[in-house]
Formats: C-alpha cells, structure tokens, sequence
C-alpha cells in the first residue's frame, strides 16, 4: 500500500511538474500560464496530449518537437523528475515537524508548498527574479493552512512572515548603503515572509541559516573557480527554497541540535 502511495505521488508529481515547466516559462513573459494550451515555442503548433506526457513524451519525441523539428531541452523532463521526487520526499515529513501542523495535515499540507517553491526556484535561476504574485500567495496559504494548528501558531507564524520581510529588506537597504549595492533582491525577502508563514519563527531562522551557509559555499566555490565575477548577483531564492523544505521535513530543532553538535557547544 505504501508503494503504491509513492506511485501516485510520483506520478501527480510529475504531472505537476510539468505545469511547473509551463509557469516558469510563461510568468516572467507575462504570457497567461493557461491559455492558450502547451505548444512549441518556435512554430507554434499545439504539443498533442500524448506528447505531453511527463517524460515519456520527451523520449518518445527524441527530444524533438514533432512538427518543426526544433530541440526541446532536458530540462522539461528534469523538471518533472524533480517534482516526482519532491513530491514523494513530503511523505518523509517527520511527526512534529510540517511547520507545527497536527500529524494528520501531513504530508499532504506539504505539497502546495512544493508546488509554490519550485516554479520559483526555476524563474530566480533563469532571470534572478521571485515574482511576488507567487511570493504572496504563498504567504496567504501558508497562513490558512497553518490555522490547522490553532490561533497561537497561526499568530506566530504571522509574525514570523512580518519579521522575516522586514528584517531581509532592512538588511539589503543596509548592505546597498555600505557597500553600493543590494545583498539581497526585495524579492529573496518575500520568499522569506512565505517561509516564515509556513515555519514560524524558529523555522525561518534556521532555513535561513541553511540558506546562508549553502548560498556562502557555492557561491564561493563559483567565484574561485571564476565562473562568478568579484561582485557579480547570483539567484539566491534557490538556497532559501532549499532551506524551508529541509526544515519542513524535519522541523527546526533537529538543525539547532546539530548545529550545536557541529559547533562543539
């Protein structure tokens, strides 16, 4: 039973993913993401359904669209791969953990949440961009799920959301005044408010820490390997994404635990 759970995870997963492809591609050309239906971008002809199909219709196209030829890119199948597995890590959420929600709201609580962060994964890496529409959607919902837990959890994670913006944004302010430009994108901070709206407070702390020490070492990485100029922006979102699902799954403790662990205090 619990195999064929994982199945339909998958297979909804990528399903989903392949809408997710569709959002990223459309949101940042302010194209609708519903009319008109997938086609191919280069000749415009209609993608037929059975070509559609998460994955497999890339294989059986050879990577090719069927009219014109054109090449699609791996990524559309990567992507779907991605939400597939997404979608079955939520089933991994562990008790206690799901930003404070009862053990009965998990893990189907989590799946909007990936629905909401990986779109906005994909557009911050091709255009160092978090589109608020999706930032403050994400904050609403995370609200209204988040009354599942009862009004002192509700009131904390507002709170954590209005903390989270306010604190990043004076941050950035802070930084493009010592130092002639914005650490942070107005946008990193949005992402962090629906963070906290679905966290709270000790869990958009301890995304955030993730966040930093993640973002701190690829980045430097990058720079050393000079594929990152000195004072060159790279998307940052994808590092916060990361740090609110992996406080998601195991809840804030677990990382303030081992964070303490690691430091020998």
């Amino acid at each position: 039973m619990e195999g064929l759970n994982l199945t339909w995870m998958a297979l909804v997963g990528a399903f989903v993913g392949s809408f997710t492809n569709v959002v990223a591609w459309r949101l940042p050309r302010e194209e609708s993401v519903v009319f008109p239906g997938s086609h191919c971008p280069k000749c415009g002809h209609a993608i037929r359904w059975h070509d559609n199909l998460p994955l497999f219709g890339w294989l059986l196209l050879r990577g090719c669209c069927r009219d014109c030829g054109a090449s699609i890119s791996w990524r559309y199948p990567a992507v779907e791969i991605l939400s597939a597995g997404l979608w079955m890590s939520a089933t991994l959420v562990w008790p206690g953990a799901g930003g404070g929600l009862p053990d009965l709201w998990l893990p189907w609580a989590g799946l909007p949440l990936i629905a909401l962060l990986l779109p906005l994964v994909l557009i911050d890496l091709d255009h160092l961009w978090l589109p608020e529409p999706l930032c403050r959607w994400g904050v609403v919902l995370g609200l209204l799920v988040s009354t599942a837990a009862g009004i002192p959890v509700l009131a904390s994670h507002l709170i954590a959301a209005v903390l989270a913006l306010l604190l990043l944004e004076a941050l950035s302010a802070l930084a493009e005044r010592l130092l002639g430009q914005p650490a942070l994108g107005l946008g990193d901070a949005k992402l962090a408010a629906l963070g906290g709206a679905w966290l709270g407070p000790a869990g958009i702390a301890a995304a955030m820490a993730i966040a930093i020490v993640s973002g701190a070492l690829v980045g430097g990485t990058a720079r050393l390997m000079g594929r990152l100029g000195p004072r060159e922006p790279f998307p940052f979102g994808p590092f916060i994404a990361l740090g609110i699902w992996l406080v998601w799954l195991t809840g804030a403790l677990w990382w303030w635990q081992a964070w303490l662990l690691l430091s020998g205090v």
